[in-house]
């Protein structure tokens, strides 16, 4: 179905965005996320008694269009894989006019999104993003686009940004604003830059911004009658054939380059087949009778792993107990987005591989020869052998695998502990499913 513009006729929306109940909702939604403080050094939890004191000028000076939003502070976060990610965290009160302005704008535009874009909009999520590739793969499509955007957030036409906004928004004021927000520019090392194209990673606007870009690509590819899965930034088409895959991806990345005014990393697109894919940290596998299931992908693991290996250095001097309440945070946050995949057999092992972590720090934490061997007999082991292994000269990570503490620090001793095993995790949720 062809995309039929059309134009919304609110000249008073900044009087909407600046309205009392839009202005509640943004401070709560602020606030719970917290985050850390913008050039200003204000803090969410300083918010109110600022809004307290300067609310009613704040408010007249938007309304005026005299308000200038403060510069972004850029901050590099260091990618898995190399390089870094570059984030702009607004000062506090940018966030609260931000929050209020996607408020309202989604309103907009929500209910004429594409199907076919799953991120960062209301009931959507990476679940159903990754299940609706995977029955794209099972219908047929094994020969997928993978397209990547090279620096999107940062790359993003002011001027085309705008003029998409402006067909659906009347008020000028808004558009002004907005228009600052673009252009507010980044502090670095204490120097403010001017932005000249993008829109920040880590402001509120910018993912719903993004999808307003990226939704005129998913109307394209809606006409042509393409089946894709977007999430943000990140898509896959999936095709019937490598002559037929080649051919999308030539036109696509003309349009993007041509319509959108963005660029294609070659260097990450291609064309994938299934078991090469790899779509927001998963993976696909071929299951019985041919059909493909979804698997996690390698990065996803060693990722994992990673976080695993930081909590369990035996030379940071922490209590095994501490250290498993941190082990139940991630081991939790993980299994919840990962929980689709099938990926049992990996959690066995890597259940196994951080409870030997854990025995190494409890062996470390031990230390003395003489609390050894009383920590040995405290758990069971005879006084002959709890003598011997105490004065023993093998390494940590040797240790944790030996019989002595495997059979002593066993899984019920962790249990005991609190510790909770991923594959227990992920057998509960898929009980729930």
């Amino acid at each position: 179905m062809h995309y039929v513009k059309r134009k919304f006729f609110f000249r008073k929306m900044l009087d909407k965005i600046l309205s009392k109940e839009n202005m509640s909702r943004a401070y709560h939604r602020v606030v719970s996320n917290g985050g850390a403080a913008g050039i200003d050094g204000m803090k969410a939890s300083e918010l109110q008694s600022y809004l307290n004191g300067a609310w009613v000028f704040l408010k007249a000076e938007i309304l005026e269009g005299k308000y200038e939003p403060k510069a972004v502070r850029r901050v590099e976060i260091p990618k898995p894989n190399g390089g870094v990610r570059l984030l702009g965290i607004p000062t506090v009160l940018d966030r609260l006019l931000q929050q209020a302005i996607a408020q309202e704008l989604e309103g907009l535009w929500e209910g004429t999104f594409s199907e076919h874009s799953y991120g960062f909009r209301p009931k959507r999520n990476t679940h159903q993003a990754v299940s609706k590739a995977q029955s794209y793969v099972n219908a047929g499509g094994t020969y997928i686009v993978d397209i990547d955007l090279e620096k999107f957030f940062d790359r993003v036409n002011h001027d085309y940004l705008m003029h998409l906004l402006s067909e659906r928004v009347e008020d000028k004021r808004v558009l002004h604003l907005i228009g600052q927000y673009l252009r507010a520019g980044v502090m670095l090392g204490g120097v403010v830059s001017r932005n000249e194209e993008g829109t920040p990673q880590g402001s509120p606007l910018s993912p719903l911004l993004s999808n307003i870009v990226l939704d005129v690509m998913d109307k394209e590819l809606e006409s042509r009658g393409h089946k894709f899965v977007r999430y943000a930034d990140d898509f896959s088409i999936y095709c019937t054939s490598q002559r037929g895959a080649e051919r999308i991806k030539g036109s696509i990345t003309k349009f993007i380059e041509d319509v959108l005014h963005l660029r294609i990393n070659e260097g990450k697109s291609g064309i994938r087949r299934p078991n090469q894919m790899v779509l927001l940290g998963f993976g696909f596998h071929i299951k019985s009778k041919g059909t493909w299931g979804i698997r996690l992908a390698l990065k996803s693991i060693v990722r994992l792993k990673e976080k695993i290996q930081k909590l369990t250095q035996r030379r940071e001097p922490r209590g095994t107990w501490d250290r498993i309440q941190s082990l139940k945070q991630v081991q939790q946050g993980w299994i919840h987005y990962f929980k689709i995949a099938d990926c049992k057999n990996h959690l066995t092992a890597i259940d196994e591989w951080t409870r030997s972590r854990l025995r190494m720090c409890e062996w470390k934490l031990w230390k003395r020869v003489r609390t050894r061997i009383k920590r040995l007999k405290d758990l069971g082991v005879a006084p002959e052998q709890a003598y011997q292994w105490a004065n023993t000269r093998k390494g940590y990570w040797r240790i944790a695998h030996s019989p002595i503490l495997t059979r002593s620090l066993n899984n019920n001793w962790f249990k005991s502990q609190g510790l909770v095993s991923l594959s227990e995790l992920y057998a509960k949720h898929k009980e729930r499913s």
